[in-house]
């Protein structure tokens, strides 16, 4: 049975299209791709870009999302649906495995904290709800940006300039030496910090993907590195996947059930 409100219903449809898409992307392509007259997908798009939702790239000849667009993922962001499906979760995760714990998304070249769970008698960390850190110096900012195409994780680092230590050497100071470690993260599955963010701290973490594939978060653990020595990290990194795992259902579950009728 076809919608009852069609125009709603394609804009909705193009809108979804170009977020998951990782370039802008030619009208006859979006036509091409939903079905759709190519008369009715310039009319939206006008509609669209007028209202600040998607973008022209009059080179390209293709369209992506607007900075309208955006300001609804940040209002999406700022009601903290991750925080309130992740918090029980990493709460759950930290009884397991008596470590600290903690969810974060990407915001920028940062990654900003929006859940953390402390493990009884272990002692406070940086990575407190609210605080934003450089996104290749931690974990879970590892795991996000190798889960990205190779093009934005650049557009991010464009120069020397772009990098910066809390440690007094990171290891990562060059998109080249990130590019290495994110290559070597997409490899074993997990990424890893090791006192990078605060001395004799080292931290594992696991990343979150939406229904397209997209990172949206990373879970992470934090531990003193002589507490958990290397050998020990595999019945760790099970934990925290299934905390990721049952993260991601959650997301994706939300996102396909329906709007109820008030």
């Amino acid at each position: 049975m076809g919608s009852k409100v069609p125009a709603a219903e394609n804009t909705l449809r193009v809108l979804r299209l170009l977020a998951s898409r990782k370039s802008p992307t030619p009208a006859a392509m979006i036509a091409k791709l939903l079905e759709l007259p190519r008369s009715s997908v310039y009319q939206l798009l006008n509609v669209m870009l007028e209202q600040g939702f998607i973008a022209h790239y009059p080179e390209e000849k293709a369209y992506g999302l607007g900075v309208s667009s955006f300001e609804l993922s940040s209002a999406y962001t700022r009601q903290e649906p991750l925080a309130r499906f992740g918090a029980p979760l990493i709460a759950q995760l930290v009884d397991k495995v008596g470590e600290s714990a903690h969810l974060a998304v990407l915001h920028g070249a940062d990654v900003l904290y929006i859940v953390e769970e402390r493990a009884k008698g272990r002692p406070s960390l940086v990575t407190e709800v609210g605080v934003r850190l450089p996104s290749h110096l931690t974990a879970s900012g590892r795991a996000i940006l190798a889960a990205l195409p190779k093009s934005q994780v650049r557009a991010l680092y464009p120069g020397t300039s772009s990098f910066s230590s809390r440690a007094q050497d990171s290891g990562i100071n060059s998109y080249q030496q990130l590019r290495r470690e994110l290559d070597q993260t997409s490899k074993r599955g997990f990424a890893v910090e090791r006192g990078d963010v605060t001395a004799d701290f080292h931290s594992l973490a696991v990343e979150i993907l939406d229904a397209n594939g997209w990172p949206v978060a990373a879970v992470a653990v934090t531990f003193l590195g002589d507490r958990v020595p290397e050998d020990q990290w595999d019945p760790l990194l099970e934990q925290i996947r299934q905390t990721a795992a049952q993260l991601t259902s959650r997301i994706q579950g939300r996102r396909n059930s329906p709007v109820p009728v008030v």
